[in-house]
């Protein structure tokens, strides 16, 4: 797979759960987005992390196991036909990981970490790197050209907001058209925008009510893609449910926002 694949009229979508909890429930949110995308002509990958190794909290949920969860993606990307994105954190995962997705994730705290986003790209897979919330767009173009210089051209930039006061994040839309001048697709990470870091309880809050509202102002600011972490039951959810959306609601906001993709366009 390359970023060919990703590529037609509408925007792309990354989207599932936080993280891959058990394989009924990966399944069943993927043949679900799948359905929505595939009646909308949306190019689909799913996403699921099979560990989440930045909690707050040493007793926070951080997977099945690694092995187990990988190959649950596997097996998702496999039974519906669709590339499937996880998150790595350490070099020695990128091997390892790609084994089994389609495309690697750097977190945003790692965008910075010049070893795991080389070893990323080395891999040969499509390696997706989250803005830093402490960096300024401009300063993402170093860190995708890290993976070019790797002799890796598929890079995606993923916007998730900036650090704003001690728990807070805002998205500075100026940056969409400047990340795009790096020649890279850039995606807007409509959830975890949202995000209400570090709380007292350490636990992360969220506003997901502003989820549309982000995702609109992503396709009127020319993103190439949305990534999206969505649940049948956020509030059971064992990872950042309180800013996912509700899987029965992705499928009117994808309307929506198709729409003012037409809309806009030249």
């Amino acid at each position: 797979m390359d970023l060919t694949n990703l590529k037609n009229d509408n925007f792309f979508l990354l989207a599932g759960p936080c993280v891959i909890e058990g394989e009924e429930m990966a399944l069943r949110i993927a043949d679900k987005i799948k359905t929505i995308t595939d009646k909308l002509n949306i190019p689909y990958v799913f996403k699921g992390s099979y560990k989440k190794a930045n909690r707050s909290r040493v007793d926070s949920f951080t997977g099945i196991g690694d092995e187990k969860a990988l190959k649950i993606l596997q097996k998702v990307g496999k039974t519906f036909g669709i590339p499937t994105v996880t998150d790595i954190h350490e070099t020695n995962e990128a091997a390892m990981a790609a084994e089994y997705v389609d495309v690697l994730q750097i977190p945003a705290f790692l965008c910075r970490q010049t070893d795991l986003l080389i070893a990323a790209a080395k891999t040969g897979k499509i390696v997706n790197i989250k803005k830093g919330q402490f960096l300024a767009p401009n300063g993402m173009k170093f860190a995708a050209q890290k993976v070019v210089d790797s002799g890796n051209n598929n890079v995606i930039i993923t916007d998730r907001g900036t650090s704003f006061g001690y728990s807070d994040l805002v998205v500075d839309f100026r940056g969409i058209p400047e990340m795009k001048e790096f020649g890279f697709p850039v995606v807007l990470d409509a959830t975890h925008c949202l995000q209400k870091p570090n709380q007292a309880s350490g636990v992360t809050g969220g506003q997901p009510q502003l989820i549309e509202t982000m995702c609109k102002a992503g396709i009127a600011t020319g993103v190439d893609g949305l990534f999206i972490e969505t649940h049948f039951d956020p509030a059971h959810a064992l990872s950042d449910g309180a800013n996912m959306l509700p899987l029965d609601q992705l499928e009117g906001l994808m309307v929506k926002l198709i729409r003012i993709k037409e809309a806009i366009k030249e």
